[in-house]
């Protein structure tokens, strides 16, 4: 091995693929060294539910052979980690639930698909808030995911694991899924660069459903030229998918060099109140000067309706959780309570023990906001409220071109510390969730440390502008080295 092993770990997906290429080492000789980084030093954070050694050790001695004939895929080697919802053949598939704790899924997601097609090494499935319904990883029902930075401190969530594993260089890069922050918030709390393209972007066939209007699978980075690699793999239409734009999918990583000169960047008045932390709103403006000295022109735009996105948010998102989740019974497969005396206490039962306390929480106001003479009063108007949002966001791109603020209004807080209380908790998302609502494709960057935590960047655009998102960022990651600290404890 020409590199040392302390140099491998800490290289991109970009820049593994040209050394093996090269061939100054072998996808084996990666593997082999993240394996015993993540049983060593990266036990402690729990980021991972399960790890496939056996499977990975195989693909990977293939990946060698066909290398070494120069039939090399555009991923042929490059290990990779799956969020735990994404469906793994022959792979437990738990979501990080008890329910599901037993559920070896008969076929792959489309997103594990399209990886594994291009020749990607899964490494294993990694940790999650339960049915991605969590911002701080730690609704999982296999223990609380921690910060590579500060292992007192949540990672975020529901991505957790897979922006904790990025972070802390245990895997290159990981799957995602957002649905309200659940890949941009992590990847800020974590110093990783996460993106959640427009809604219909990626197939979700096999992704297990949270919110189905809403959820939507992306990838966790350790830079821009990364997530374009793999954006433009997993991208493009699905006809399993229902919801699958057939939209033409660019070369995203032909265009991320391209200047931004004249670039029209919004910043949303609303994002820069009260509730952003004075030195989260520093670094965002500190990150805006970059944008400025490349020529991008910056213009203040009005929402008035994006400070109702949370509450939204959780009365749409709750009641299509409370539909979804309707199938996890006891009856056609999953976990199932072993006493029960007729039908209705299977049901009870199965579903009381095998869900966590905040999925019934979400279950419980979905169920409410959908029944008999609330339907109107709560879902109805949350519905119209979400027009409202989009409405907002169409009418700022009439006049930028896309819209940069901060993706958190805080660096990463104490485990345990907004758990009981599930209003702040959901606060944490305030800045993530109207793209979801919208549909539109976000991304978090790293923009600077606040006592030594990551804080991140976030860019939205309108729909299908992952292009101009991902050149934005990697032209400013051209500019800044953020991206690529390591915590040091994993140095």
């Amino acid at each position: 091995m020409d590199k040392k092993n302390d140099v491998i770990y800490s290289m991109s997906l970009c820049e593994l693929k040209t050394g093996l290429v090269n061939k100054e080492f072998s996808s084996t000789e990666i593997l082999n060294l993240l394996l015993d980084r993540i049983s060593t030093i990266g036990k402690p954070l729990n980021a991972f539910i399960t790890i496939t050694a056996e499977q990975a050790i195989d693909d990977a001695s293939k990946a060698d052979k066909i290398i070494a004939k120069g039939n090399a895929n555009s991923l042929t080697g490059l290990p990779i980690a799956h969020k735990d919802l994404f469906c793994t053949r022959d792979v437990l598939t738990s979501c990080a639930s008890r329910m599901l704790n037993n559920f070896i899924s008969p076929y792959d997601a489309a997103v594990v698909e399209k990886l594994s097609d291009a020749g990607a090494v899964m490494v294993g499935k990694t940790n999650m808030d339960e049915f991605a319904m969590g911002s701080s990883n730690e609704t999982s029902y296999f223990g609380s995911v921690h910060n590579p930075w500060n292992d007192k401190l949540s990672p975020g969530g529901s991505s957790g694991g897979s922006a904790a594993a990025v972070a802390a260089r245990l895997v290159p890069a990981a799957t995602g899924t957002d649905t309200g922050g659940s890949i941009r918030q992590p990847a800020a709390l974590t110093g990783t660069t996460g993106i959640k393209p427009t809604y219909g972007r990626v197939s979700r066939y096999g992704m297990v459903a949270f919110a189905s209007s809403l959820d939507q699978g992306g990838v966790i980075t350790r830079s821009s030229e990364d997530a374009a690699l793999l954006l433009g793999i997993i991208s493009g239409f699905d006809e399993r998918d229902s919801t699958s734009s057939e939209e033409q999918v660019p070369d995203y990583l032909s265009t991320i060099n391209n200047p931004i000169k004249g670039l029209r960047i919004g910043y949303i008045r609303q994002h820069f109140d009260e509730g952003l932390e004075e030195n989260n709103e520093k670094l965002t403006n500190k990150a805006i000067e970059v944008f400025k000295e490349q020529g991008a022109k910056f213009i203040e735009i009005d929402m008035p309706n994006i400070d109702l996105s949370v509450p939204t948010y959780y009365v749409v998102s709750s009641a299509e959780c409370s539909s979804n989740l309707s199938r996890f019974d006891g009856i056609r497969f999953g976990y199932r309570a072993k006493e029960y005396t007729d039908l209705a206490q299977l049901y009870c039962r199965t579903r009381g023990d095998g869900f966590g306390a905040e999925v019934k929480r979400r279950l419980m106001t979905g169920t409410y906001v959908l029944s008999a003479g609330y339907y109107d009063a709560y879902y109805l108007k949350a519905q119209k409220v979400r027009q409202l949002i989009s409405r907002d966001f169409k009418s700022a791109f009439e006049e930028v071109d896309v819209i940069l603020g901060p993706t958190t209004p805080t660096p990463a807080f104490a485990l345990g510390e907004k758990i009981e209380d599930p209003i702040t908790m959901y606060l944490n998302d305030i800045y993530t969730i109207g793209a979801n609502l919208a549909g539109l494709p976000g991304m978090s960057v790293p923009c600077g440390f606040v006592d030594n935590l990551p804080v991140g960047l976030q860019i939205i655009g309108p729909h299908f502008s992952e292009e101009v998102l991902l050149r934005c960022a990697h032209q400013y990651q051209l500019l800044t080295d953020w991206h690529t600290k390591i915590p040091e404890k994993f140095e």
